[in-house]
């Protein structure tokens, strides 16, 4: 297991986080933000997700008091012709987004925030996804398994809906909801090395 002198905290309840994590050895705590997400849903992809991950580790920041504790956040969202497609809540809602994203290329947008001790670095990723064409039977059986509900875009491309991805351009783990490449780099900011 890789040794690391600070504390590692992961501000997401998210399990497809915690397991890009666990891969990597490294100690870390799970202190989920409570908050409800907010930002500006005006905002462009890029700076609606370092604005929401941003949020996140400063409600858990300011938790905690412990200006030694490393808190890694993030927030991921699908973005198709310029709208952001958050989570979609009703199945209705989740057939809708799919339906829009049949045959189609969107963009996977993940916002990351690490802070310590008041010192914030923000990055944003975007990958771009390409669906298949999918038929009204398939998004009804994939909606029905209720998986849909709460994954951005109405998807979770780590599961069923890997029979969707005809193809993506950028870094695969952004789409799961954590860009591991940019995030490593990011920690050996703050001391912390993943290998």
């Amino acid at each position: 297991m890789a040794h690391c002198d600070k504390r590692l905290v992961l501000a997401s309840a998210s399990p497809r986080r915690r397991e890009l994590m666990d891969r990597f050895g490294v100690e870390y705590e799970v202190i989920p933000a409570l908050g409800e997400e907010t930002a500006d849903s005006g905002l462009p992809p890029e700076e609606l997700v370092r604005a929401l991950a941003r949020h996140k580790a400063r409600e858990v920041d300011d938790r905690l008091g412990d200006k030694n504790a490393v808190i890694v956040a993030a927030d991921t969202v699908v973005e198709i012709d310029g709208e952001v497609l958050g989570k979609p809540g009703t199945p209705e809602r989740a057939a809708e987004m799919l339906s829009r994203l049949s045959g189609r290329v969107h963009r996977v947008w993940s916002g990351v925030c690490v802070r310590c001790g008041g010192i914030e670095r923000l990055h944003a990723e975007a990958t771009a996804v390409r669906f298949r064409p999918l038929t009204d039977g398939e998004i009804a059986a994939y909606v029905a398994t209720g998986e849909p509900l709460d994954k951005a875009g109405a998807y979770g491309y780590q599961s069923l809906a890997s029979l969707f991805v005809d193809r993506i351009e950028g870094d695969f783990f952004n789409v799961v909801g954590l860009p591991l490449c940019a995030l490593g780099q990011m920690l050996r900011e703050f001391d912390i090395s993943l290998l």
